[in-house]
This record gives structure tokens, C-alpha cells and sequence, in this order.
């Protein structure tokens, strides 16, 4: 792998890295409120599985196409117009609010409109690290981003439940306004490298073919496309919990905003627990193993929050807390895995192959989520959906060829 990475390039990502995080701050706030005004104004599961997969298609379409545009132009300047027009579309929202024009509509065209910018955001976001971070810091870098992301996203619900507490969500939306004026600085100073691609200089080429050409790269690297493969089936599974999370605790659990909160942030605390061990140890062995282990506890985790009594909160948030602790380690392990072997310049079209492997079952997921609801009950679909998660894990990882992937052989790291 080319390595153009510097020390000056490096900390100049993580002064960029730190002004998206007060970003990350205020979007999490505001996608805190905007759910719970959601649950409140409609009380219908039918009606957050709709508003998720509103917010979830348009990121998967655009996918592929953002991915090989990060690659052939300036992703710094990609990063710049979508953060600004992230913030222009909340400035929108906002007033509808102060004009008290809040129809349901109105708000699913504003979840929308996000995630097609999110779209083109988060593969650039991604692709830009191996170009900034020196190889023999990814793995340590990668703990440490998230470590300080799982701080944000364990602040942010709190944020979001303290503020409704004293303003209405008029006011609370302009908090997304002022963290992108505060990421602005460091994201203009950004010293982001230009990755030279082959294939542009070729001058005759289409998206569908370097969308193809990101998938051939992650075949070459084994395993990965089963473990990608994986991650989809259980981003279906798992949807319904995240999809139908402020249904299922105040509606049925009797739980309130701080409630909803506070659960977030036991998750999130496990979360940084996770990345604080990524971030200490910087090698590790038996990766394959580690990745399915860690799954396999996930989903553990998954089930004992499925199976809670109504009102047992205790029993809801040790599950959380499973899955926190585990879930860094099995991304920072992939990502490593990922980051080391792909070449820099066509990190971006691989990150959105990756992504949109990994995301192509959730818009399903969250549309299927309010009827199944309906039909079997919630905690009922929970259950059954922990207990195929557990399912699909074991499946694969009963062949040896899976079982005896070795990523430090020198063959898999030597790649180019």
C-alpha cells in the first residue's frame, strides 16, 4: 500500500476529527428530539418504522455513487458542501417549527434530505483516514475515534432528554446549526492529501464498473466478504430494536425520555469501555475468531434485552451494555483489516461497497418492523429476532475455511 500519510497530516486529522465531533454532537441531539417528537405526536410503531426508512433509503442509494466520488474528487471539499448543506436543511426545519407548520410530512422530507447528504458524507469521512493516519497507527487511531465517537453518542441523548426538559424542539434545533459553525474552522485548515486514481486518468470509465471493481477488492481479501454478508443479515435482525427503541420503552415499559436516554448512554458507556480496550492494545491475533466470538456476545446481549419484564429496566440495560462493550472490537478489528489492505486510492469506492453490503437489509428491516410489531407484538419480535441472530452467526463459522483465516499472514497484509 502507498503510504503519503505525515505527521503533519496526522494531527491535522485529529483537529479535524475533534470539530466533527462537536458536529456528530448536534446531529445525535437533534435526531434524539425528532424521534420522541415522532413517538409522541403519533404513538404508532408503524410510524417510526416509517420515519426510519425514510431516513435510511436515501444513504443506501447514494451510496455506491459517493464512494466513487470521493475517490475522483476533493473530499475535503465533498465533507464542506455536505456538512453545509446538513446545516441548511436543519435551519429549514427549524423555522417550519417556529411557524408551528409541524406536519408528519414535513418531517419525514427533512429525515430524507439528511440522509442523502449523509450518504455522500460518511464514505468520504472514512476514505479520508488512511490517507492522514501513518499504517502503523491505524489500529491504535481507530480505538481512539471510537472511543471519543461513543463519548459523543453517550452525551448526546442526555443532551436531547435535558434540553426537552426546559425548551421546545423549536429552540433545541438550532444546537445542529451551532456545532457546524464550530467544526467549520478545522474542517477549512483540513491539510487532506489528493489520492491520485488510476482509473480517472483513464478517462473512459462508469460508476457501475468502479462500484464493481470495489466489491472484486473485497473478495481478494478472505473472509470478508461472509463477514460482510453477515453484518447484513444481522443489521435486519437487529433493526426492529433500534427502530422501534422509544415504542418499546415508554410504551410498553412505562420508561420516559430520561429513561430512553439514560439507555443510550449505558449503551454508548459500554461502547466507550470497548474503545478504550481497541485503543490500549494495539495488535491483535486470532482476528477471525475475535470477530465471531464478539458477535456471538452481541447477540447474547441482544437476547437477555429482548427477554426483560415490562418495567425490569435492569435486565433491559445489561443487554445494552453487552452489546456496547463488544461492538468496538469487532468494528475496530474489520476496519483495521479493511484500512491495511486496501489501496489508497480506491478506499473510497471500497468504504461505500462495504457500507452498502452492510446497510442493504436495514431500510427493510425498519419498514417490517412497525407491521411485525403489530402482528406478533414487540417483545415477542425481539426474541425472534435475537434468537435468528444467534442463528446465522454459528452457520458460518462451522467451516474451516472460515475458521483458520489467519489476517496476519503476510499475504493478506502484502496486499497492493
Amino acid at each position: 500500500m502507498e503510504e503519503i500519510a505525515t505527521q503533519d497530516t496526522y494531527k491535522s486529522y485529529m483537529i479535524f476529527f475533534i470539530g466533527q465531533l462537536f458536529s456528530l454532537l448536534g446531529s445525535l441531539v437533534i435526531f434524539f428530539v425528532i424521534f420522541i417528537w415522532i413517538n409522541d405526536v403519533t404513538g404508532s410503531p408503524i410510524m417510526l418504522s416509517i420515519a426510519n426508512f425514510i431516513f435510511l433509503i436515501p444513504t443506501l442509494v447514494v451510496f455506491p455513487f459517493a464512494g466513487v466520488i470521493s475517490d475522483r474528487y476533493d473530499r475535503k471539499k465533498i465533507i464542506l458542501v455536505t456538512d453545509s448543506l446538513l446545516a441548511l436543511i436543519t435551519t429549514i426545519l427549524a423555522f417550519f417549527f417556529i411557524f408551528e407548520f409541524t406536519i408528519l410530512w414535513v418531517v419525514f422530507l427533512f429525515l430524507g434530505l439528511r440522509s442523502v447528504c449523509q450518504g455522500f458524507h460518511m464514505p468520504t469521512i472514512s476514505a479520508i483516514v488512511p490517507s492522514m493516519i501513518p499504517r502503523d497507527k491505524l489500529s491504535r487511531i481507530n480505538g481512539v475515534r471510537f472511543l471519543f465517537l461513543g463519548i459523543v453518542q453517550f452525551v448526546g441523548p442526555a443532551v436531547g432528554a435535558t434540553l426537552l426538559f426546559f425548551f421546545p424542539i423549536k429552540y433545541i434545533l438550532w444546537i445542529d446549526v451551532v456545532t457546524f459553525f464550530i467544526a467549520l474552522p478545522p474542517l477549512i485548515k483540513l491539510k487532506a492529501p489528493r489520492i491520485r486514481s488510476e482509473i480517472k486518468s483513464e478517462g473512459r470509465n462508469s460508476f457501475g464498473r468502479e462500484i464493481k471493481e470495489g466489491l472484486s477488492i473485497i473478495k481478494t481479501i478472505p473472509g470478508l466478504l461472509v463477514i460482510m454478508l453477515l453484518a447484513m443479515l444481522l443489521m435486519l435482525l437487529s433493526q426492529p430494536s433500534m427502530t422501534l427503541a422509544p415504542f418499546f420503552i415508554k410504551n410498553i415499559h412505562g420508561g420516559n425520555n430520561f429513561t430512553l436516554a439514560l439507555n443510550n448512554m449505558i449503551l454508548q458507556g459500554g461502547m466507550i469501555v470497548g474503545s478504550l480496550v481497541v485503543s490500549i492494545k494495539k495488535h491483535w491475533k486470532n482476528k477471525i475468531q475475535i470477530i465471531f466470538m464478539g458477535i456471538m456476545l452481541t447477540n447474547i446481549g441482544y437476547l437477555v434485552y429482548a427477554l426483560a419484564p415490562i418495567g425490569v429496566f435492569l435486565m433491559i440495560q445489561i443487554g445494552l451494555l453487552i452489546m456496547g462493550l463488544i461492538m468496538p472490537i469487532i468494528n475496530n478489528i474489520v476496519m483495521t483489516v479493511i484500512q491495511t489492505t486496501v489501496p489508497l486510492d480506491k478506499m473510497g469506492r471500497v468504504s461505500s461497497t462495504l457500507n452498502l453490503l452492510m446497510m442493504v437489509a436495514t431500510p427493510l428491516g425498519a419498514i417490517l418492523a412497525g407491521p411485525l410489531s403489530e402482528l406478533l407484538g414487540v417483545a415477542p419480535l425481539y426474541v425472534i429476532c435475537a434468537l435468528a441472530s444467534i442463528g446465522v452467526t454459528i452457520i458460518p463459522y462451522l467451516s474451516k475455511g472460515i475458521r483458520n483465516i489467519d489476517y496476519d499472514a503476510p499475504i493478506i497484509g502484502s496486499m497492493k
